[in-house]
């Protein structure tokens, strides 16, 4: 099976790579666990040192690998510099707090000493989406790392050459040979590796179907797993909210990425007196937006990663217009332009009791939804299977407290775009999966927390 870079900004193939066969597996498995015996009894300051090396590299060429990115999977080079600037930042940030995160923490019992160590698992199996090739991997790896275990990478199929340079980035950082290895193989491969002995557990950030059977897979071996799923993020809009702000942010939190971000604002809930102005200066914000070559600087929205995303997407906006909805901007596929380009689209009027409502929609697609207050507001917000994150505008004191107390997601951001950062935890509830990444919960997820009580 062929492993191919198509440029979704033209739809041509780049470059194929052969998958690896059962042997070559095997032995990577052989590698990722002997470096693993080794790699566990280095330092902190060792690994750190090692992982600031990471963040160098990154600093200093992240115009080729922006480009990388920008060439694999379509999104704009500019936010693609961010990305691997992001990934530099991760770096340092455990590279600095990883030996704070994982030191012994003592405990008062009857035994003459009793604290907790915490001890890496292993060999960890990390299966990556495309949409955030490096950032992805990073925010994976600089903790999963640090913390002294090793990684197998499945990256996407359709990122090749970003995953094998960010094993070639590693190694050129130091870090012993095998302590990251990409595998490219095919997502039907994926749940057998769980019953390999060496892999002793395993992150997935992707679809629901592809967490399902990892997750599946890992119970039978009863293997630990962290799922980042799909979203279906609100965006909420009360009448106290500074609008022109909400609207700002809002365009840029749904739009980020090509719209191929799980934290998305997808759903936009607002208030129904001040939902006229909000639609108005929403539709202006969208139409200003300019679609096209994603190396461009004054580029907004490039292609989507794949033909069969742009599909499935063209195909949910067509369904909403067949249950009734309306569409203002958009809606259909940029038929001049050759590779996947989506049109930014706002959609009204979608019947919030249907099926579609709840979906995710993963491009430049947002749905409006009116709402009479603040208790209709967390109804349909909270009606979805998910529950990654929301975004909620006000600036009235009791209305914040009720968003944050009664909103089901893993994170509620306040009169801001729901983000990642090494310095919090990352992750859902519900559909949108379980765990965490970032933060100290981050690192503590493929841990053993052994209790130790001395007498």
């Amino acid at each position: 099976m062929a492993i191919s870079t198509i440029n979704p900004a033209t739809g041509k193939l780049i470059k194929s790579f052969e998958a690896l066969n059962d042997t070559e597996i095997a032995a990577k498995l052989d590698l990722a666990q002997q470096a693993f015996e080794k790699y566990r009894k280095n330092t902190f300051g060792e690994r750190s040192q090692w992982m600031e090396a990471c963040a160098d590299i990154l600093d200093k060429e992240k115009a080729e690998f922006a480009k990388l990115m920008t060439l694999e999977m379509g999104k704009t080079y500019k936010s693609a510099i961010g990305e691997v600037e992001k990934c530099a930042w991760v770096c340092r940030y455990y590279a600095e707090n990883a030996p704070k995160f994982l030191a012994d923490v003592q405990a008062k019992t009857d035994a003459s000493q009793s604290f907790i160590r915490y001890q890496p698992l292993g060999v960890i199996l990390a299966v990556m989406p495309w949409n955030f090739p490096f950032w992805q991997v990073f925010r994976f790896a600089a903790p999963a790392l640090m913390a002294g275990n090793v990684a197998l990478v499945k990256h996407a199929s359709n990122v090749p050459q970003c995953a094998l340079m960010i094993e070639e980035i590693v190694r050129k950082a130091g870090f012993p040979q095998g302590v990251l290895q990409t595998l490219l193989i095919p997502g039907a491969k994926v749940a057998g590796l769980m019953a390999d002995d060496r892999i002793k557990a395993a992150t997935l950030t992707g679809s629901e179907p592809a967490g399902a059977s990892l997750a599946s897979a890992a119970g039978q071996e009863i293997k630990k797993v962290v799922l980042e799923l799909g979203g279906s993020d609100p965006f909420i809009v009360l009448e106290s909210a500074d609008i022109e702000a909400a609207v700002a942010t809002g365009t840029t939190a749904r739009m980020l990425n090509n719209g191929q971000s799980c934290i998305a604002a997808k759903r936009f809930i607002v208030a129904e007196t001040i939902a006229d102005k909000f639609e108005q200066l929403l539709l202006e914000k969208f139409q200003s937006l300019k679609v096209g070559d994603p190396m461009e600087p004054d580029t907004n929205i490039g292609p989507l990663a794949t033909g069969k995303i742009l599909q499935d997407l063209d195909q949910q906006v067509q369904k909403c217009v067949q249950n009734g909805a309306k569409v203002l901007l958009g809606g259909h596929v940029v038929a001049d332009m050759p590779g996947y380009f989506y049109l930014p689209t706002l959609i009204t009027d979608i019947p919030p009791e249907h099926p579609i409502a709840k979906e995710e929609f993963f491009g430049p697609v947002a749905m409006l939804f009116r709402v009479p207050d603040i208790n209709a507001a967390i109804k349909l917000a909270n009606d979805t299977p998910f529950g990654l994150g929301a975004s909620a505008w006000t600036n009235d004191p009791q209305e914040q407290k009720r968003l944050i107390e009664e909103l089901e997601a893993g994170a509620v951001f306040i009169n801001g775009m729901v983000k990642s950062d090494p310095r919090i935890p990352f992750g859902g509830i519900k559909r949108s999966g379980y765990g965490r990444e970032l933060g100290i919960q981050g690192i503590q997820e493929f841990v053993n927390a052994k209790t130790v009580w001395v007498k």
